[in-house]
């Protein structure tokens, strides 16, 4: 017989899956060359904006799948969501301030899921625009190579992803490719 407490809180059957997949973004989204190459700021910011378009790239993938992955593609934004929680907390929140703090993330989560998914539909330029709003929105004047290369980066991983059965996102120690290179004598500044 199980326990009394699985049996009230039943544990989710995708969180292994989900944990995979949200490793990818997490890893991803910390690839230094994100940061000294691609003007990408080393902040707090900077680092949710780019988990915030990993995590676009991932779901973009699961929602292809329809129906199918739409249980794992809801546990994978829950564990999201409480990776959130707890870095406010770790990082000293307090309770009544988590609540506020998780409302603005969420309403960046979706404001980017939306962004992300209407411009890269439309192509490269749109792109570009998004992320000068959004990945590059602290930094003030962006290299048009970087966002020009970011945006070709975002476009090339959303295909390369869509390519890739769902069992390779579960089984492939990295599923993400590698961050586009550097560009000329201002790489890493992230300004012009």
């Amino acid at each position: 017989m199980r326990p009394l407490i699985d049996r009230l809180f039943p544990r989710d059957p995708h969180e292994p899956e989900a944990r995979l997949l949200y490793g990818h973004v997490v890893s991803q989204a910390r690839a230094p060359r994100f940061y000294e190459n691609l003007g990408v700021p080393d902040s707090v910011d900077g680092r949710f904006e780019l988990l915030l378009l990993h995590a676009f790239l991932m779901f973009d993938r699961l929602r292809v799948e329809g129906d199918e992955a739409r249980e794992l593609s809801d546990s994978l934004f829950a564990l999201m969501v409480y990776d959130f929680d707890q870095s406010l907390r770790v990082s000293g929140v307090g309770d009544l301030g988590v609540g506020p703090r998780m409302k603005r993330m969420g309403e960046a989560f979706y404001g980017r899921l939306h962004a992300y998914t209407t411009a890269a539909g439309t192509g490269s330029g749109a792109l570009a625009a998004a992320l000068r709003r959004n990945l590059y929105g602290t930094c003030g004047q962006v290299d048009e190579a970087v966002l020009s290369a970011m945006a070709d980066y975002v476009l090339a991983e959303r295909l390369r992803l869509r390519s890739l059965p769902v069992t390779a996102l579960l089984t492939q120690n990295a599923v993400f490719g590698a961050p586009p290179e550097r560009f000329g004598p201002e790489a890493g500044s992230g300004a012009a």
